[in-house]
């Protein structure tokens, strides 16, 4: 019988390009399944993971973020967190990270996306853990039993869903369980990346009055408004005077400032700015700092006189990535997410890499 292989992207050393090899595809685990990944999405932190920035193992496959048709279940009854039944042949998306269930944040405080040991697909899981196929950038990938997997709704379009595939989770962590959106509210988003487009499409799910997005370079403020994303698009990355266009934010609210600012932005400058952008009793919801990025100074007399509540949010667990498949019907029925995707298929994965670097693309989705 011929040995059954898999293909999947290598980040083998970091800084340097990344390798397409081959791989022994092993028979699904006890309790988890082996799925072929038809798509798996490139997030600005696997730059960041590609360029060494986080301490994490290599060799590794990358990719935290997948879609795919389950091609072979181990042994056990299945089902989906929903309690749905599954079978070969379902198309699932999984939650990337699967935390220790017995540390301190895990057992005492709640707060799985905390957990101390957390082990996620695409990010510290090396090739000499084994098994190889264990990050999303791959024909096939290895759940192991304790993942959470989700069916997608039938009729989904696997681009619309992976549009957001791990910065609705992570919005959904935000805005369900950090600071709600509440009916009503004017909200700034600053960041027009997927995390801030997300946050602007939940914001205007939940209700908010007016969602104004503040970001850059031009292309994706076009694409976001074109999708249906956000009220008001306004172009900070390019502007010769930054003030003018933080003036015309501030406008766009009524004058006193947002209910809510949403930094998504991830660049550490943005928070000084944000938290001028808020009223007075208003909140600031920081989500997009997920890399340490660096210093930046902010006027802590902005937090004090605007008495804000300053929020941060980290990641997100397998509930919160429940929480967006259920919504992609809501979402892509009000918003154009497809139009956000640009697929490459794996061979191409340096220039989707270099498409992401340089902000030519919104969403880059690898396809096998």
């Amino acid at each position: 019988m011929t040995e059954r292989t898999g293909r999947a992207v290598v980040l083998e050393e970091f800084g340097r390009p990344l390798r397409l090899r081959e791989f022994p595809l092993p028979p699904a685990p006890a309790g988890g399944m082996v799925v072929a990944c038809g798509y798996g999405g490139i997030c600005g932190t696997d730059l960041h993971l590609q360029q060494g920035h986080l301490d994490i193992p290599v060799p590794l496959v990358l990719g935290h973020e997948g879609l795919g048709v389950i091609r072979e279940l181990g042994d056990g009854p299945y089902q989906d967190a929903t309690g749905a039944p599954l079978a070969a042949g379902d198309t699932v998306m999984w939650a990337s990270s699967l935390a220790c269930g017995v540390c301190p944040p895990c057992r005492l405080h709640r707060e799985p996306t905390l957990c101390e040991r957390r082990r996620t697909y695409g990010v510290n899981r090396a090739l000499a853990d084994g098994p190889e196929l264990s990050g999303a950038w791959a024909d096939h990938i290895v759940l192991q039993p304790g993942t959470t997997v989700i069916k997608v709704p039938d009729g989904t379009d696997p681009l619309a869903a992976m549009s957001l595939a791990c910065a609705g989770p992570t919005v959904a962590h935000a805005l369900y369980e950090r600071r709600p959106v509440r009916l009503g509210e004017t909200v700034v988003v600053q960041g027009s990346g997927p995390v801030g487009l997300a946050a602007a499409a939940f914001a205007q799910l939940a209700g908010a009055a007016k969602v104004v997005v503040v970001g850059g370079p031009a292309g994706r403020l076009e694409r976001a408004a074109a999708a249906g994303i956000g009220d008001v698009h306004l172009n900070i990355a390019d502007a010769a005077d930054p003030e003018k266009i933080l003036r015309e934010v501030r406008a766009a609210t009524g004058g006193d400032g947002a209910d809510l600012v949403i930094e998504c932005a991830g660049v550490p400058a943005a928070v000084g700015q944000g938290l001028t952008l808020a009223r007075r009793g208003g909140s600031y919801l920081i989500i997009g700092q997920y890399t340490d990025a660096g210093d930046t100074l902010i006027n802590p007399h902005q937090i004090v006189h605007r008495q804000l509540d300053v929020v941060g949010s980290w990641a997100f667990t397998g509930a919160h990535l429940v929480e967006y498949v259920r919504l992609l019907p809501a979402l892509t029925a009000r918003f154009d997410l497809a139009s956000l995707v640009t697929p490459f298929p794996l061979e191409r994965h340096a220039d989707a890499l270099t498409a992401v670097a340089d902000g030519s693309v919104m969403k880059a989705v690898l396809t096998s």
